[in-house]
C-alpha cells in the first residue's frame, strides 16, 4: 500500500478507485436558477471516471479545505470564464476584460496551495492552470491579443470539441513522458496565459505564436497544468492526461 506524508491513500485502503476532487464554477442567479448556483461540465466527470477515479465535486467552502484534502486524493482544478484577480500576481493595473469570481478564486487558491503542499497530484486545466500557475509563483497574460503579436486564435470560433491549433511539447518533461508526442492538437477557450513562471516550474508545452499551454512542478510527483481542455478527449494525448493523473492519485 502506498502512502502520502504518513497516510496511506484512500485508493490503496480500498483497492478501488482514487477519489478526484473536481472544483465547480459559480453563477449568480439567472438561467438555470433564480438563486446562485453551481455548474460542471459533464465531461470533467465522464473523463475522470474514464480514467479509474471517482469525481467528487468540491464546493466554493475556504474554510473547509482541510475536511476536503481528507477525502480526496487528487485535485482537478477546472476552467471558466472568469479571471484570477490581478492583484494575486501583483499587477497594479486591471485589464477592461478582467471579470473575477472572487469566492471561487479564494476557495481553488487555497485548496490548491494545500494539495501542492500535501503532495496530492494536481492537474490544472485552463483557467485552472492560470491559477496554478500564480499560486506556484507566476503571473499572467491579462489580455493575449494586447499582449502577444500576432496571436492565434486562442478562443477558437470552432466548437470545443475540435481543435484550434496545435502545441509544442517540451521533450524530456513529465507532459511528455505522458503523451509521448512532440506536439497535439488542442481545443482552446482562453483570453488569458501564463506569462511568466515561478522558480522551478517548467513550461512544458508552448503555441506557434509563444504563448505558455503547459507548466509543470518536478518537485512534486504530479502537478501540471494545460491550457486546454483535456476532458473533451480530442486526442490520444488527451485520455492519457488524465489517465496519468489518475494513476497518480491512487499512490
Amino acid at each position: 500500500m502506498s502512502a502520502r506524508n504518513g497516510k496511506t491513500t484512500k485508493a490503496a485502503q480500498d483497492g478501488g478507485r482514487p477519489t478526484i476532487g473536481v472544483t465547480l464554477d459559480s453563477e449568480e442567479p439567472g438561467g438555470y436558477s433564480k438563486f446562485p448556483w453551481y455548474a460542471v461540465r459533464q465531461n470533467y466527470a465522464d473523463a475522470v471516471v474514464k480514467a479509474g477515479g471517482l469525481p467528487l465535486f468540491l464546493p466554493h467552502e475556504p474554510d473547509q479545505v482541510a475536511d476536503y484534502l481528507a477525502l480526496i486524493d487528487g485535485l482537478v482544478v477546472t476552467g471558466g470564464a472568469f479571471d484570477i484577480d490581478p492583484s494575486l500576481f501583483g499587477a497594479k493595473d486591471k485589464h477592461p476584460t478582467v471579470k473575477l469570481k472572487g469566492r471561487r478564486t479564494e476557495f481553488e487558491w487555497k485548496i490548491t496551495q494545500a494539495a501542492v503542499a500535501a503532495d496530492l497530484p494536481v492537474l490544472g486545466i485552463c483557467g485552472g492552470q492560470q491559477l496554478l500557475n500564480v499560486v506556484l509563483g507566476g503571473t499572467l497574460i491579462q489580455h493575449i491579443p494586447d499582449e502577444v503579436e500576432g496571436p492565434l486564435a486562442h478562443e477558437q470560433p470552432n466548437p470545443r470539441n475540435e481543435p484550434g491549433h496545435s502545441v509544442r511539447i517540451v521533450s524530456g518533461t513529465l507532459l511528455h513522458k505522458i503523451t509521448g508526442a512532440a506536439s497535439l492538437a488542442v481545443n482552446s477557450a482562453h483570453h488569458q496565459a501564463a506569462k511568466s513562471v515561478g522558480p522551478g516550474i517548467l513550461v512544458d508545452a508552448t503555441a506557434e505564436d509563444g504563448v505558455i499551454e503547459g507548466i509543470e512542478d518536478p518537485r512534486h510527483r504530479f502537478v501540471l497544468g494545460v491550457q486546454w481542455h483535456p476532458e473533451f478527449s480530442i486526442t490520444k494525448g488527451d485520455e492519457k492526461i488524465f489517465k496519468a493523473f489518475v494513476d497518480a492519485a491512487k499512490g
